[in-house]
């Protein structure tokens, strides 16, 4: 048996976990092993449904009123509880924030180790891994020792898709015994950020501005072509630190991960952390006076030129046809 941890916000599905399913399902099939999803809390329950679409053999409803929200010991207590008890040969979740602490947590308790942000999995003897690192720039090739293997699946490799089911999953209830340090580390009251339409989760464009911005001001031009596109405007680490943005608007490596349709750097270097969190657009058009920018090396299209011609250009262009 494989357990994956599948991740949601007070029962919104997270799409990534749905990719360490797809994932998960591969490697479970090469082992001959069964593919058991794990939700955690009872908000959860209503995911069993779009999970029996993704071809998961069973399903874990993980019950405790401490395990509602996040609670990253918390739901390692539990994850670890149910290895106990079900003796997985793998458990796996997806390489974010949170997949990447919770079985961090697991590995600790269980004295294992754990390979994060795996590309690729070779099941055998020996048990052989890809991980993707330094921001996704290197590949490194490690084997994983210990029993059962314990493994966090690297974000926007694999795509989801819904598999026809050869029978029912069945969703099977386990209530643990957690210790009250157990959930010492927990989420006890959310403060939301004012976020209305389209965000940089959702947007088919991004427009991301970095140093060659300028100023906070500079972003007006970014705005009104996110306004006539559809798009959301976010920053780069820089222009958060100088105040030009909010922290919630920052894409990278410590920022939001994006996979828009479009992305559209303006005035952004291409330092690895910010690749990181782009790396999942489906295309990408820097906009950069400095032709040795090391972002046009990844981008589908550049434009060398001033970032605020260019994109006045562009919008007098699209007013044109509007």
């Amino acid at each position: 048996m494989i357990l994956g941890l599948v991740e949601h916000d007070r029962g919104t599905l997270e799409e990534i976990s749905l990719q360490m399913i797809a994932f998960g399902r591969d490697v479970a099939a090469h082992m001959d092993l069964p593919f058991t999803a794990v939700l955690m809390g009872e908000p959860a329950r209503p995911l069993a449904d779009t999970l029996r679409a993704h071809g998961v053999s069973s399903i874990v409803l993980v019950r405790h009123d401490g395990l509602d929200e996040y609670a990253p010991a918390g739901w390692a207590a539990a994850l670890g509880r149910l290895m106990e008890e079900k003796q997985p040969r793998m458990v796996m979740a997806a390489g974010t924030d949170r997949g990447n602490e919770v079985m961090a947590h697991v590995a600790a308790r269980a004295d294992l180790p754990m390979a994060a942000n795996c590309s690729e999995i070779h099941p055998g003897d020996p048990f052989e891994v890809t991980r993707l690192r330094w921001g996704s720039s290197l590949l490194e090739e490690a084997v994983l020792k210990g029993d059962p293997k314990l493994v966090t699946v690297a974000p926007d490799v694999f795509t989801p898709g819904e598999v026809p089911a050869t029978e029912d999953p069945v969703l099977e209830e386990f209530s643990p015994a957690l210790d009250e340090a157990d959930l010492l580390v927990r989420v006890v009251r959310r403060e939301e950020a004012a976020a209305e339409g389209i965000t940089l989760k959702t947007a088919p464009v991004v427009i991301g501005g970095g140093r060659g911005v300028g100023s906070a001001e500079g972003y007006a031009v970014l705005e009104e072509l996110a306004a006539l596109i559809g798009g959301a405007v976010g920053g780069s680490r820089i222009a958060t630190n100088n105040g030009w943005r909010p922290h919630s608007d920052q894409i990278g490596l410590t920022g939001s991960r994006i996979a828009p349709e479009l992305y559209i750097a303006c005035g952004i270097s291409g330092a690895i952390q910010h690749l990181v969190g782009c790396k999942g657009a489906k295309r990408i058009l820097v906009i950069n006076n400095d032709p040795e920018a090391p972002f046009f090396f990844k981008a589908d299209y550049g434009v060398v030129g001033d970032l605020h011609e260019v994109l006045s250009a562009i919008i007098e262009e699209i007013k044109k046809t509007t």
